[in-house]
């Protein structure tokens, strides 16, 4: 004990203290922090010492308040649940902290009413912006609530009818070297398990599919084409309905991780063996399928190039970007596994 009384806590300074201190009007001070005002060296110096002197910390809410912004940004995603959707909500978290902007959450499990009641709280400015991610991209009611929101940005598929900033992985360019690679294996009894009909992810997945198969001349059977829902629910149905053909196909490309492992858990049970039996391709590869026995090769999204165009791209709407919606495709890659063998029969 020293006998010393304790100082009573320091205030924190604020913007009307740092006004008094440099001689100016608090609305100067808060122009210059802003960066809406230019104003003499001198005159900054003086405001600079008085931060510095003061220790000065803005306050972000105030700070956003003042320029009618949240800096926050939403993406609106169907299922955190699935693996795909929670990489690219990674990615886009980290791309947008380098932008300096915090993030909400959004997930709707695939519900049109919630999706169009996080479109509201864009119009109601809660957030500044959305990444928009949605597998109801046929339904009219999203295409209407879009128009006029000049701050979304639509990613990893499209909606029918709206004029939004698109940021999406190159389907087609997945489906074709999918079925490429199945063909030049030498299969030629293939089928297709893919999305909802009413999708553009699912129709230019399909579309290259159609392309490599029609590439090969007629040598190749299409065994089945079976379209659903990314589920793995889908994914079980779809096995049962092939393994009940006669003959099977000898190979299948599965239009997303989610159904393929739906797939694989019948075959499990039904004792096929991939690879062995039948091949398979995959598509996204964002879960662990190097980890399986054996090894899916999969069409690989590029999930982070996704997020991370996604947020530059709302960044500059929000920042008044009036150049004319572009839909923009990133490229795919194949990345070749142990599930595909060639055919000795």
């Amino acid at each position: 004990m020293t006998g010393k009384q304790d100082e009573p806590a320091r205030r924190n300074a604020t913007l009307k203290d740092v006004a008094a201190a440099c001689g100016l009007s608090v609305a100067a001070v808060s122009r210059y922090l802003n960066h809406s005002i230019k104003l003499p060296r001198a005159t900054t110096d003086r405001i600079d010492a008085a931060i510095r002197e003061l220790r000065y910390q803005p306050n972000p809410h105030a700070r956003s308040l003042s320029l009618g912004r949240s800096e926050t940004i939403g993406l609106v995603i169907p299922d955190i649940a699935n693996p795909y959707f929670a990489h690219l909500a990674a990615e886009v978290e980290r791309a947008a902290a380098e932008f300096g902007l915090g993030l909400l959450l959004c997930p709707t499990l695939s519900r049109t009413d919630r999706e169009l009641d996080y479109l509201g709280r864009l119009s109601g400015r809660h957030v500044d912006g959305l990444l928009f991610v949605t597998n109801n991209g046929d339904d009219p009611a999203l295409a209407l609530a879009l128009k006029g929101s000049d701050t979304v940005v639509l990613v990893d598929d499209d909606i029918d009818g709206a004029t939004a900033p698109t940021i999406m992985a190159d389907s087609d360019q997945g489906g074709f070297l999918a079925g490429s690679h199945l063909i030049d294996k030498g299969h030629r009894r293939i089928a297709y398990v893919g999305g909802p009909a009413g999708l553009s992810s699912s129709r230019g997945r399909l579309g290259g599919f159609r392309r490599a198969i029609a590439k090969a001349n007629g040598s190749v059977t299409v065994v089945a084409e079976l379209q659903g829902p990314y589920s793995s629910e889908h994914g079980r149905n779809a096995a049962n309905q092939l393994l009940a053909l006669e003959p099977r196909p000898t190979a299948i490309f599965v239009a997303s991780d989610e159904i393929v492992l739906g797939l694989l858990t019948v075959f499990k049970h039904q004792g096929v063996k991939v690879g062995a039996d039948i091949s398979v391709v995959a598509f996204d590869d964002v879960g662990p399928l190097e980890l399986f026995d054996p090894p899916l090769t999969a069409i690989r999204q590029p999930v982070a190039a996704l997020g991370r165009r996604a947020v530059e791209r709302v960044f500059a709407l929000i920042k008044g970007d009036t150049l004319a919606p572009v839909t923009e495709l990133l490229p795919v890659e194949l990345i070749i596994r142990s599930s595909v063998q060639p055919l000795h029969r």
